[in-house]
């Protein structure tokens, strides 16, 4: 085969995968692939099923029933993994970690060591690298573990929610490390950060409720399911569910109400944004905003799921 050939070839590929805790079905019948190269987003609220799909995609946990197949002579040592959990040990230090699971891939000292320095670095830890781990900050506990994921140069890496606990400095850190390593690296992330997975990932997969929502690049996912625009009202007053009888159901779809805020779909802008002109007015009631925007990631993850990503 040769390299154009293996780049075109997907990294991994998920089929029909089911996972059930009891009467929870915890994944249901989910399929998808990853390419080489690329930053995966793989999204949810708590309880979608993202670290079970996560740990039977690198080898923690066996499905009970479908595949996942890792196009690789070594899966084993072409997997790295960072839990959602920090997992360290707390009395050896930065360097000791790193050279330690270096040698647990079969590293030599000096490339444990080597690779080590360079990641330390890479993530602003160098200047800690004698410090113990139980001593380090919660953010710098988190970046260790993420070096931890990454000192044998994986082919694939999974990173369950790797900006967890992180200050707004250290995201940029991260956020930058992990687009800089996506050619050597594929990478599969979780996170509950929609903004920050639309900066970051190449394609993302959305699922609730262990089932696959919709797939693709975050622009695909946008055109698909949220091909109508959002209209924002900022409205002075108590809202009211009254309202929404008096909203024309031809114009306005998905009406959210929230504090004095009411926002919707709408298919025709100009004559939405007058029906509820009209209807607010007709209320007694005070227009202090209103706005009409694009829809972003976060928009269609509620309207799909109808709940936060943050829940």
């Amino acid at each position: 085969m040769s390299y154009l050939q293996a780049r075109m070839k997907p990294l991994l590929k998920a089929d029909s995968l089911v996972k059930r805790y009891g009467d929870i079905l915890a994944v249901n019948d989910i399929s998808f692939e990853i390419n080489r190269g690329e930053i995966f987003g793989f999204l949810g609220p708590n309880g979608a099923g993202k670290t079970t799909a996560i740990k039977i995609m690198s080898g923690l946990l066996k499905a009970d029933s479908g595949s996942v197949t890792i196009d690789s002579s070594d899966s084993r040592s072409s997997i790295g993994i960072c839990p959602q959990h920090i997992v360290l040990w707390e009395n050896l230090t930065c360097l000791e970690q790193v050279v330690y699971m270096g040698r647990m891939y079969d590293l030599s000292s000096y490339e444990s060591d080597r690779r080590g320095r360079s990641l330390l670095e890479a993530l602003g830890l160098y200047e800690y690298k004698d410090r113990l781990a139980r001593k380090l900050s919660g953010g710098m506990q988190r970046r260790l573990n993420i070096i931890l994921a990454l000192i044998h140069s994986p082919g694939i890496v999974f990173l369950d929610e790797p900006q967890a606990g992180l200050d707004p400095q250290s995201r940029i850190l991260v956020r930058d490390y992990i687009r800089s390593i996506k050619n050597l690296t594929t990478v599969v992330l979780t996170t509950h950060d929609m903004e920050e997975a639309e900066k970051l990932s190449d394609r993302i997969c959305i699922i609730d409720k262990g089932k696959l929502l919709i797939s693709g690049t975050a622009n695909e996912i946008i055109r698909t399911a949220g091909h109508e625009d959002l209209i924002e009202a900022d409205i002075e007053g108590d809202i009211t569910h009254d309202l929404i009888p008096f909203l024309d159901p031809e114009l306005i779809s998905d009406i959210t109400i929230s504090g004095t805020r009411i926002s919707f779909n709408n298919k025709n802008p100009l004559a939405a944004m007058d029906n509820v002109l009209r209807t607010i007015k007709e209320h007694n009631l005070k227009v202090n905003s209103l706005q009409l925007r694009r829809k972003s990631l976060e928009d269609i993850f509620i309207s799909l799921t109808g709940r936060s990503i943050r829940e």
